[in-house]
């Protein structure tokens, strides 16, 4: 059995391994944008991206990433500060069940998940992020948002009618369509309010990116 010196040698040298890996650990995680008093880590681009990876089968550039959040920053700022509701368990839980059915199969999903290098906590961690910020931009500008009835007949005429004629598919009514339509018309315009928004809020905010050019 070691005496107390070999075993006060062996846990100094543990001590020095373990403070290795995690200065190895600081190393790997930078900083890559200051925001005002907060920053933006490498990690939060990587896990970003695989979220990406899973969803999408493939990610953004790294500063495309980053420039998204810094949206969300934004977002989630303004969001906070007006006391906006998180999103239920109940809520979240749909969103991943709709995330999880727009797969093929349950195998397909899995397979991707493992892919993406995600776990299931993290997946839902960004889902309800997610959440969080799409429901306040809504309630943000939905209010504000018209939709003349006109606009309704020409996306039917210009978008339905000739998508279901490439599918060889027989068109909805335009009534039983209107609804769908409204609703994404809404959102399209929610987009454009929300996208001249974050533009002028960044002009804003002391915002400096520390990302190396040319990175992904």
């Amino acid at each position: 059995m070691p005496g107390p010196t070999i075993r006060a040698l062996f846990a100094a040298m543990l001590a020095v391994a373990g403070a290795a890996f995690l200065g190895a650990q600081e190393i790997l995680d930078r900083i890559v944008a200051r925001v005002e008093n907060d920053i933006i880590l490498l990690s939060d681009i990587q896990a970003l991206s695989r979220y990406q990876q899973l969803v999408d089968g493939k990610s953004e550039t790294e500063g495309q990433i980053l420039g998204r959040l810094i949206d969300q920053w934004i977002v989630r700022t303004e969001a906070d500060v007006a006391h906006f509701p998180p999103p239920s368990d109940a809520d979240i839980d749909s969103s991943l069940s709709r995330l999880q059915k727009s797969f093929a199969s349950a195998e397909e999903y899995e397979v991707r998940k493992k892919q993406s290098g995600l776990d299931d906590s993290e997946i839902r961690r960004i889902v309800g992020t997610q959440l969080y910020l799409s429901n306040y931009l809504d309630s943000r500008f939905r209010p504000s948002v018209q939709i003349d009835p006109k606009a309704i007949e020409d996306f039917y005429q210009t978008a339905v009618l000739p998508v279901a004629k490439a599918r060889g598919q027989e068109p909805p009514s335009l009534e039983a369509a209107r609804d769908s339509i409204q609703e994404a018309l809404i959102q399209q315009r929610i987009n454009e309010q929300a996208d001249r928004w974050l533009k002028e809020s960044r002009a804003r905010l002391h915002i400096e990116k520390l990302l190396e050019e040319g990175a992904r």
